[in-house]
This record gives structure tokens, sequence and C-alpha cells, in this order.
């Protein structure tokens, strides 16, 4: 080969590697979490509502189930139907279920690399703890688990569309959180944040989830506390935790992480990182192997 044809050989690899996000085809999410969360944030929606959507997809239905029936619900009985299901757990609990069944089947046959399961657990550690340190203060706790389980939604879109290429940059990378930005924009033409939004936006999802996926690596001290400042404390705790998104992650302390938290939800949220890890892992490991 010539130096000609090696130059542009290189320059055509460089160029796939960067193509324009909008060139790239997403697959679609589960449609029954999408109009789960659609239908549950309508005034008035009934039981029989939700439970003839769920139903309606047999698979997605007995993982739901099996989902509900895990210690990540901790049920007092079994529930042995879908209407057992949502009228023991909640219409709110039910959107952060299907979301949870959703992402993973998402994940499909990536779920298999130890890159992406490592995304899809710092997803539903953050959910953990956005619920817990919400359910002490002002914050909706079943709003807070589904925006912690979507706050990575870009991250998976990359994940599931190129997943040779996004595994070893994850595994690669290291340094904070934060600056793995600029990397995925050299891989994809775009981060993960930037794709999330356009896959809230394309996917018509709740809008809730627009800034939560846009802004939790982008810290602004000077907003009122919300959802989107939870969800950012909750990723980088996550991190600290030692369930980041790649190995590579340079994390803050734990206890510099709680100071962040308002006065009222840091004295709700007594936990500490030996009883926190354990918890979490047992959650994780229960959804793992089911």
């Amino acid at each position: 080969m010539s130096i000609e044809q090696s130059t542009q050989s290189q320059a055509n690899a460089v160029a796939r590697r960067a193509a324009p996000w909008s060139h790239l085809r997403l697959p679609p999410f589960p449609q029954v979490a999408i109009r789960v969360l659609q239908l549950a944030n309508q005034e008035n929606v009934q039981l029989h509502q939700l439970v003839d959507l769920v139903s309606s997809d047999p698979a997605f239905a007995g993982e739901v189930l099996t989902v509900a029936n895990s210690l990540l619900y901790a049920p007092r009985f079994p529930a042995n139907s879908i209407l057992q299901a949502i009228a023991f757990i909640g219409a709110n609990n039910l959107q952060g279920l299907c979301l949870t069944v959703g992402v993973r089947a998402y994940l499909g046959r990536t779920f298999s690399q130890p890159a992406m399961r490592a995304v899809w657990r710092h997803n539903l550690t953050c959910a953990f703890l956005a619920e817990q340190i919400a359910a002490g203060g002002l914050l909706d706790k079943d709003q807070a688990y589904t925006c912690g389980v979507m706050h990575d939604v870009g991250r998976l879109g990359l994940a599931v569309l190129r997943p040779r290429e996004y595994t070893e940059l994850l595994c690669g990378f290291k340094g904070t959180a934060g600056n793995i930005l600029d990397a995925e924009r050299q891989l994809m033409g775009v981060d993960h944040c930037e794709a999330g939004r356009s896959i809230v936006a394309g996917w018509k999802l709740p809008v809730d989830f627009d800034q939560v996926v846009a802004c939790h690596h982008a810290p602004r001290p000077n907003e009122e506390w919300g959802l989107p400042q939870l969800i950012r404390i909750c990723c980088r705790m996550a991190d600290s935790l030692g369930f980041s998104a790649f190995p590579g992650c340079e994390a803050d302390p734990f206890e510099q992480l709680l100071e962040e938290l308002p006065p009222r939800e840091r004295r709700a949220f007594p936990a500490t990182v030996e009883t926190l890890i354990p918890e979490i892992e047992q959650k994780l490991e229960s959804l793992e192997n089911l």
C-alpha cells in the first residue's frame, strides 16, 4: 500500500469513528416501558389501563413480574399476576420497574460484556441513591429513581450502537466521569449527554429527563435544589462507592459529596459507605441473577 493510500485509509477510519450521531440509527427502547411512563404521568389513569398495557407484551410482563418479586422491591408476598404486582408496588413504582426491565432489555447482547454491565450497575446505583435521598426531602422519590435509571441513557445508546469501540473507550479511559465527554465526541461525534437529549426527544420520554441527561456532568452551584442537582450528586456518589461506568474513573471522596447535599436531605440520609455498598450489591445481585 502506498503512503497516499495508507493516509486515505486512516482518514476514512477516523471519519467512520466520528460519524455524526444523526447518521446513526438507534435501536428503539422497549415500547411498553415508554408507554408506561407516558400513561402513568397522565391524570386519572386507571389501574386496569396499566395492567392491560404491561400485559400486552408477554415477555416484558414476565420480566416485570420477576423483578417485582425480587429483592429490589422486597414484596411481603409473591405476586402471581401483573395486577397483583402493580397493586402492591403502586403505579409510580411501576415506572421505575418498567424502566429497570427496559434498560436491561435494551442492552440486549451487549449486557454480557463486563463494561456494559458496569454501565447498567452505575445507572441503577444512581437510582437507588436518588430514591433514598429524595425520600428524606421534598423531591418525589419515585421520580428520582426513574431519573437515576435514565440519566445515562445516552451512554446506553452509544454502547448499543458501537459496543466494541465504546467498550474499548470505557475500559481504557482514565480520568473523571466528566473528562470522558471529549473522548466520546472524538469517537462518536457526540458525547453521552448530547446523545441522551436526542434520545429523550426522539423516544418522547417525559420532559423531566431532559435536564437530567443533559446536565449531570455540568456543575451549576447557583441552581435551586431539584432533580438535576440530585442526580448530579448521586452519579458522583455511585463512582465514589465503586459503581462507576468505567474502571479508570477518578472519584471524589464520599464524605465530601455528602456535604454537597442540602441540610434536610443530608440529615435524612444517615447511610455510610460501610452500610451502603453491601445494600447496593445485594440489590444488584438480585437483579443480575434473575
